[in-house]
């Protein structure tokens, strides 16, 4: 029987049937011993084949060959990657320049993996009612700024409705995987976006301007008018999983733009002379905050490091 896995909530699976039917699944006991690098083999959006049992529950034997995924570190098992979603049309990422700050790092990141993995992404700025003069400016600035790089932007508010139009127009009929900072507002955000949907919210820290888990596993849920949105944890580090150092300038479009003029092919764009990246930097083609970014990710053989909220 074949079925979409519509939730993933640890060692239990939800598999959507292709009859319509939902059914409680686990991995087959020899599944864990294929080649797969992951702390979940299986996730969300995932097309597989179910054997059922007599207890009304099945056991996943078979997973399609995916066309896409995003992975993070494993926050446990540093050599392990976890799969965040599969098979999807597209990322939002959901950023909040205050309550709490969302950090330029941790936004590049996450387009970097994106990049790796050929997802695009949108970046859907939330909470605008509450910036203040000088936080509107330098959200203002970001648009800006990544915008010019390629990626569309979204300013919203899941308080006062502003930009949901918009917003509703770029998920219909499309497979979404939304993802951020615990706290940015996903949750709010799909519960205007899915009438009835009634996700838990949770309050921030007022003592430390974060986000605290509210959304606890995967899932995928239907969006009204067509299209499914994927809810995922809130996650504090994005590192890099399996990219060589050579490998992630071509995951920041203008550093790799720049990149081709070099003078040395084996540039790493850190001290080489001659280097077009270190030069389009210095003349501010290329913003010193993305340039910082890629250094960090550059120096991720600290194996620690993507624990951190950056």
């Amino acid at each position: 029987m074949r079925g979409l896995v519509i939730r993933n909530t640890g060692s239990w699976y939800t598999v959507l049937t292709d009859d319509g039917e939902t059914v409680e699944s686990k991995i087959k006991g020899n599944f864990r011993l294929k080649d797969i690098r992951s702390t979940n083999p299986v996730a969300v959006g995932d097309r597989v084949n179910i054997i059922r049992n007599q207890e009304g529950t099945a056991f996943i034997n078979e997973i399609d060959d995916r066309r896409n995924y995003i992975v993070r570190k494993s926050p446990n098992l540093s050599k392990q990657s976890h799969i965040i979603a599969a098979n999807v049309d597209q990322a939002l990422l959901i950023v909040t320049i205050n309550y709490p700050e969302t950090s330029t790092t941790f936004i590049d990141r996450f387009l970097a993996s994106a990049e790796a993995y050929r997802i695009p992404v949108v970046l859907v700025f939330n909470k605008t009612d509450l910036l203040d003069e000088q936080e509107r400016h330098i959200q203002d600035m970001m648009v800006t700024l990544y915008e010019t790089i390629g990626y569309t932007c979204l300013q919203v508010s899941a308080k006062t409705g502003d930009g949901m139009d918009a917003l509703r127009d770029v998920l219909h009929d499309k497979i979404s995987l939304f993802s951020g900072n615990s706290g940015v507002g996903k949750s709010t955000l799909l519960n205007l976006l899915i009438p009835g949907l009634n996700l838990r919210t949770a309050e921030i820290s007022e003592a430390h301007n974060t986000g605290m888990h509210t959304t606890t596993f995967s899932e995928m849920i239907r969006i009204p008018g067509g299209g499914w949105a994927i809810d995922t944890p809130g996650v504090k580090g994005f590192g890099a999983y399996d990219m060589e150092p050579e490998e992630i300038c071509g995951y920041f479009k203008e550093i790799f733009q720049f990149s081709h003029q070099c003078r040395f092919r084996n540039c790493t764009h850190t001290h080489e002379p001659g280097c077009a990246v270190l030069k389009a930097v210095e003349d501010h083609y290329i913003a010193q905050s993305r340039y910082n970014s890629y250094v960090s990710m550059l120096d991720d053989k600290d194996e620690a490091k993507y624990r951190q909220a950056y």
